[in-house]
Order: C-alpha cells, then sequence, then structure tokens
C-alpha cells in the first residue's frame, strides 16, 4: 500500500481510537475502519488518488473493494499528478474504469505513450476528456473521438503535425457535439474549431514562438485561406491566454475575426490576457463592451488595455452582476473601476469573487510618486465592504506607502480595509503595503548623501531588520502592526503572494536570458522595511498552503522563515526569490532550517543570485520527503552534481527537477544524463532539465519542457485571481 493511503488511514484509525476511549469503564477500546459506516468511508476514500484506489485499498477487504467501485469514486478522475502511473499501469486502470468513469482528465500527463491514451477509447461513457499535454497524434486523435460518440466537452494540444484532414467523419460527427472545448496552439492552426458547430464554451491558449528552431519566422498567412472560419452561433464563453510573441497575438485577432461581424447574443464570459506593454489593437472591442452591457448577463470580463477606454469599460459593466474581474497592466481603467464598483456602477457588487488589479495603478517610481499613484486605504476599505464575498484578490504591482494616506481619511492602514475581507482565500500584495512606515524619516535620512558619492563607498543597509523569534513580542510589534490587522481578519486564506515592486525574475520565456531587472537602490523605501519580522508574523495564517516571496531585500538572515515553517505545517508549495541582498544568500542557514521543517512541501521554487547548492543544502531539502516538484534558479550559483544524485535516491516522489544555474555545459549535461539513466525507469514521469542560465541556446530547451510544468512552477507568475486555464471543467 502506498504512503498515501497509508498514512489516511494510520492517522483516522488514531482519531478514531481517541474518540470512542471510555476512560470510565475500560482500559481501552478501539473502533478500526472496517467499523465505520458507508457513507464515512466513502468521504475518506475520496481524498485517495485513484491508482491507490484500485490497485491497494480495493485489495483489503471485500467491503472495501465494493466501496472503491462505487460510483461516486469513479465517475469524474483526474491523472494530472499521479506520477507513478506508468503505461502499464494506466492501461490497468483504464480498464477498471471503463464501465463507471464519465469524465477524464489527464491533464499535463506527459509521460504516456500515444496507445496507451488511446486506450481512452474504452470508456465509451466518457463525456468530458482532457488530453492536454499528452502524445497523442492526429490519426489518434480520429480514432478516440469516433468511440467516444457521447462526448460533450473536449481539451487537446494543436501541434505541428496536426491535420484535420486525418480525422474520419464520425470523429467530426463527434467534435459537432461538443459544446466546451479548450485548445492549447503550438502552431498557427484553427485546429478543431471549424468542426465545433454547437460550442458554448471556448478556450483557447497560445504557446507559439516568433521564430523555430532553425531561426525561420512563423506567420500565420497560411490560416487566411482556410475556408472553414468558426463562427461561434452559440458561444457564450471565450477566454484566450497568450504567451509572449507577435504571432500569438495576430493569431488571436484571426480567431476574433467573425466577433468584428457578429457578437454571439448569449456571450457571458470573455477574457483575453496578453502579456507585455503593447498589446495589439483590436477595433471591435467597443462594440464587444457594448453589447455585454445590454444584456445584463456578464460574468467575468477581462480586456487588454489597449482595447477599451473608460466609457467602454463602464458599459460593460453597467447593470451587469460579474462573478470574476481583471484589469491587470490597465492603469488607465483606475478610476472608472473604483467609479463603477463603488457608486453603483455594477449590479450587485456581492456577486464578485475574484478581483485582478495587478499593476492598475503602476506607473514609474519618482522622489516626488504622487499620492494618486498609490492604493487608498479608505477605498480599498470601501472596496472590501461592497465587494463583501471576495475569495481571491491581486494587488501585484501596485505601490502603497502607510505615511502618505494620513491625510486622505485618517491613519487606516490598507492590511486593515483588506481584513473586512473575511471570505479571503488567495491574496497578492506587493511587499510595500505591509510596512507601517515607522523608519522612513530614519530611510530618508539616510539616502539624502549627496548623489556624487555613491558608487565611491558601501552603501548602507538602510531599512533592515533582524527578527529573532527569542525576543519578547512587544520588540517587533510595533512594526507588524497593520500586518496584525490582515492575520486577525482573514483566518481563512490558503494562499499568499508578496512581491516586492520591480522584481523580474532572471528566467525567459522565450527570449534570451537578460539580467533582472530591479528598482534602483532608494526606490521604495517601504518594501525595504519589510523584514524577518513581517515573515514571522505569517505564521498566524493557520491554512496557509502556497507560499511565494518575491524581492524583499529587507530580509536579513531569514530567521522569520523558520517560525513560519514551523506553524504553518500544511505548507505545500513555497516560492522564494531575490530574497535579502543580491550580492550574496546571507539566509542560508535559516533557509536549511525552514526545509527541515516542511515536512508537507510538494513544490519548491528557489530562485537566487547566488545559491550554493551543496550538500548541506540537499541534505536539508531532503527532509521534505512529500517533494514532487523543485526548481533552482541562480545566475552565478553552484551545485554538488553527487549530492544532488544522493538526493533523487533519498526522495522517490520527485518527478521534476529543474536546474537553471552557473557552471559549465558540459557539468550540466553529464549530471542531467546521470539522473535520466538512473532514475527514468522506475520514475516514468521524471522531468529533468539542467541548463546554464546564461546560456545562448536557453530560450529552446524552456520550449521542450512540458508545458504543465513550465506553467506551474518554472517560470515565475501569479497564480491570484487568475481565469482558469488548466481544465474546462
Amino acid at each position: 500500500m502506498s504512503g498515501t493511503v497509508r498514512g489516511i488511514f494510520d492517522v483516522m484509525d488514531r482519531q478514531i481510537v481517541q474518540a470512542v476511549c471510555d476512560k470510565d469503564t475500560m482500559a481501552s477500546a478501539s473502533v478500526g475502519m472496517s467499523d465505520l459506516s458507508d457513507e464515512i468511508l466513502l468521504c475518506i476514500l475520496r481524498h485517495v488518488p485513484v491508482c491507490d484506489l484500485l490497485m491497494n485499498v480495493a485489495q483489503v477487504c471485500h467491503k472495501l473493494q465494493i466501496l472503491c467501485y462505487d460510483k461516486t469514486l469513479l465517475s469524474h478522475v483526474s491523472f494530472s499528478e499521479e506520477y507513478m502511473a506508468d503505461d502499464l499501469l494506466m492501461r490497468y486502470i483504464l480498464r477498471q474504469l471503463s464501465n463507471h468513469v464519465q469524465s477524464v482528465s489527464l491533464n499535463g500527463v506527459y509521460w504516456l505513450c500515444g496507445s496507451t491514451v488511446e486506450k481512452l477509447s474504452r470508456c465509451r461513457a466518457v463525456t468530458h476528456l482532457d488530453v492536454t499535454g499528452c502524445r497523442l497524434t492526429s490519426l489518434r486523435l480520429s480514432r478516440l473521438l469516433s468511440s467516444l460518440t457521447l462526448l460533450r466537452s473536449l481539451a487537446i494540444d494543436v501541434t505541428s503535425s496536426f491535420n484535420s484532414g486525418q480525422l474520419s467523419s464520425e470523429a467530426v460527427d463527434t467534435l459537432s457535439r461538443l459544446s466546451e472545448l479548450r485548445q492549447t496552439l503550438l502552431t498557427p492552426s484553427y485546429g478543431v474549431v471549424p468542426c465545433c458547430a454547437q460550442l458554448r464554451k471556448l478556450m483557447l491558449q497560445f504557446d507559439i514562438s516568433d521564430v523555430t528552431r532553425d531561426g525561420v519566422g512563423v506567420c500565420c498567412q497560411l490560416m487566411m485561406g482556410q475556408s472553414s472560419v468558426p463562427h461561434y452561433k452559440q458561444l457564450e464563453e471565450f477566454s484566450a491566454r497568450l504567451a509572449p510573441g507577435e504571432v500569438n497575438q495576430t493569431l488571436l485577432l484571426l480567431y476574433l475575426a467573425v466577433f468584428s461581424v457578429h457578437v454571439p447574443e448569449r456571450l457571458r464570459v470573455f477574457l483575453v490576457s496578453i502579456p507585455g506593454p503593447n498589446p495589439a489593437h483590436w477595433p471591435a472591442a467597443p462594440s464587444l463592451a457594448r453589447s455585454l452591457g445590454q444584456r445584463g448577463d456578464l460574468e467575468a470580463l477581462q480586456l487588454p488595455r489597449s482595447w477599451l477606454d473608460s466609457l467602454s469599460l463602464k458599459r460593460a459593466l453597467e447593470g451587469n452582476s460579474p462573478k470574476h474581474l481583471s484589469f491587470s497592466r490597465c492603469p488607465a481603467f483606475w478610476p472608472q473601476v473604483f467609479q463603477s464598483l463603488l457608486e453603483g456602477g455594477v449590479k450587485d457588487a456581492t456577486q464578485l469573487i475574484s478581483l485582478n488589479l495587478s499593476g492598475i495603478n503602476h506607473v514609474l517610481y519618482s522622489e516626488c510618486r504622487s499620492v494618486d499613484d498609490q492604493l487608498v486605504a479608505a477605498t480599498m476599505s470601501r472596496l472590501a465592504v461592497i465587494c463583501c464575498n471576495l475569495k481571491h484578490l491581486n494587488l501585484m504591482h501596485t505601490h502603497y506607502h502607510h505615511e502618505n494616506t494620513s491625510g486622505l481619511g485618517g491613519d487606516t492602514h490598507l492590511c486593515a480595509s483588506l481584513a473586512k475581507l473575511r471570505h479571503l482565500r488567495s491574496l497578492t500584495l506587493p511587499a510595500c503595503a505591509l510596512s507601517d512606515g515607522v523608519n522612513t524619516h530614519h530611510i530618508s535620512t539616510k539616502n539624502s548623501s549627496s548623489s556624487l558619492f555613491l558608487g565611491l563607498k558601501k552603501p548602507p543597509r538602510v531599512g533592515l531588520q533582524n527578527y529573532k523569534p527569542d525576543l519578547e513580542p512587544s520588540l517587533s510589534g510595533d512594526s507588524t502592526s497593520g500586518l496584525a490587522h490582515l492575520l486577525a481578519g482573514c483566518p481563512f486564506l490558503e494562499t499568499l503572494e508578496l512581491i516586492g515592486p520591480g522584481f523580474v525574475s532572471a528566467l525567459p520565456r522565450l527570449e534570451p536570458c537578460a539580467r533582472a531587472s530591479v528598482e534602483p537602490r532608494g526606490m521604495c523605501a517601504w518594501a525595504r522595511g519589510v523584514g524577518d519580522a513581517h515573515l514571522a508574523a505569517l505564521e498566524a495564517f493557520p491554512r496557509l498552503r502556497r507560499l511565494t516571496l518575491a524581492g524583499l531585500p529587507g530580509v536579513l538572515r531569514g530567521t522569520g522563515l523558520v517560525q513560519l515553517a514551523r506553524q504553518c505545517r500544511d505548507l505545500q508549495v513555497l516560492s522564494l526569490a531575490n530574497m535579502g541582498s543580491l550580492k550574496t544568500m546571507n539566509y542560508t542557514p535559516a533557509l536549511l532550517d525552514t526545509l527541515r521543517q516542511c515536512t508537507q512541501l510538494q513544490e519548491l521554487r528557489l530562485e537566487q543570485p547566488y545559491l550554493n547548492a551543496n550538500a548541506s543544502f540537499f541534505e536539508a531539502l531532503s527532509c521534505c520527503s512529500r517533494l514532487q516538484r523543485f526548481c533552482l534558479i541562480s545566475r552565478s550559483g553552484t551545485f554538488d552534481p553527487t549530492a544532488v544524485e544522493t538526493f533523487m535516491e533519498r526522495c522517490c516522489h520527485v518527478m521534476m527537477c529543474h536546474m537553471f544555474m552557473g557552471g559549465t555545459l558540459v557539468a550540466c549535461r553529464t549530471l542531467q544524463k546521470a539522473l535520466q539513466e538512473k532514475f527514468s525507469v522506475e520514475r516514468s514521469a521524471l522531468s529533468v532539465v539542467i541548463y546554464p542560465l546564461q546560456h545562448e541556446d536557453l530560450p529552446s530547451v524552456i520550449r521542450d519542457i512540458p508545458l504543465t510544468l513550465l506553467d506551474r512552477i518554472t517560470l515565475f507568475q501569479s497564480h491570484v485571481a487568475q481565469p482558469p486555464h488548466l481544465s474546462p471543467w
């Protein structure tokens, strides 16, 4: 029996024994798992992975065997993180599921061969299927679709080898009945969209490079001649998520061409995310906004900043009660967004559960930054009262300076305003939002030295704090009083991202690597005042599962991390980037202590210019016995090949090892090859990528990484208040 199942059963048995012991009448008594009712056992078994369920639990006894095949457990199955499921096991599992399953997700199961994926054709009752990231040729897809006649929802990749002409008439018939489709486009193509005449929900992810591996430019001109252009007559939801590149934007406009002629009457969700400062203009956007505002049933809206003006946005929101809104990187919309939400511009603001305001007030920093360029605590307080059911809020790339708000409605801290969001589950904040501004006079005094001497002397370490857990709380309470309000008001927070202004990851997307740009010294002194005391205070979030800390120069020794890890025992995902000084890594001892405490950690991303991944580091990391994925990024970092191999032997659940560091290409390739040869047989899902961070061929290496891993951990990005894009159901 696997460790996951054994752990669940052991914990349950201990709890049951403790609950039924009667100290007055008997020395000891216990009730085992088999004595529980079927209803309770089914609730427990829902948390067991399907492979463990059928391969292990079902073999324990006749009662559990019957329960493991209950339709409530096998109707909807996901294999996305079943890393131990190789081809042989998956074929057996699919055979067992053939008469039960109705929806199957193989999203990101990149390690299975195409013939195994094709075995899904046995599951003829399937109505929802996700094979994104799987190896599936056009012919195999055709045979699969021909067998699944009841299919109503599909998610696939469209690669350069895709050929719609190889789809059989039976496959086309199945596509014609689809109501939901998600396509990940890796090449310019309409994919199967022209075959889907009854689509109600269309989700697109564009991930096409502007140049081929041979350096030849990619264009979309061939698509212009295709006769089967999609019309979206019954479309209700449209979403598109783009990777950087002009080809992706050009292709998106081709998909949207029909919207210029006719906007679907039932459209209620329109989400388009385009990275970069200058997204391509779409002339039909104002008419789309006007159409969305007329019907009054808008549920979700996200548009690039160049597509709308404030008046069009007002018309789109007027009379609607949206659930998801995103205005990321749209500073021109700032006044209108708050006016619509606070002044009755939307019908019912209590319906809003997700709001992304990332970069909505972002302007280049200057010494004369206006108060109007910052978040206002009083305004955010009103927002929290009116949008009282918000669960996900993203304020990345914004600024809040507490001492500048004293003249604008009192001295209420931004964190105190956000504490009114009692239902908040995930939150992204700029680092300066945690600062109380206590040391700002000291900081400004230290930074007032003549610029003539800058570079001629060692810069002072200004506004930095060294938190010591052994000190009495009163000694550090003054600097975290604002944060204390947030800790008390949002007890259910599970995801927290704290990102310093100007932080940029050193790992590129599709462009050559460049040195990470950060705000010049002296910028946003409030962010520099956030240090170890603030990290230690985060221990008051008992339900914290995902934590991201990036661009925090005020962290000196990292001792706050240790205290946080001791209390947040359920932490599963940890991402640390550019903590403390960028000239040296001064929190290594605390980091090692932190890793030893993170016994439930499944995913680690660590980015630091001078990371020493030596034997001590990997020995501490091996204490994370449940670790599955880790990514190390260090421009001038070093690694110990022997320590890496020893770590991989100890941690048998690790399926992703990505290291982009210093060192020679030969050393990186040697280690990568050694790990693949030694562990890939037992770990079919193993993904090992070890490469010099500043090598000119890095973009092509990144392109070969499975997209599900790339988006999830390897590339730094916020995961809060983002539209769902991994699965259509």
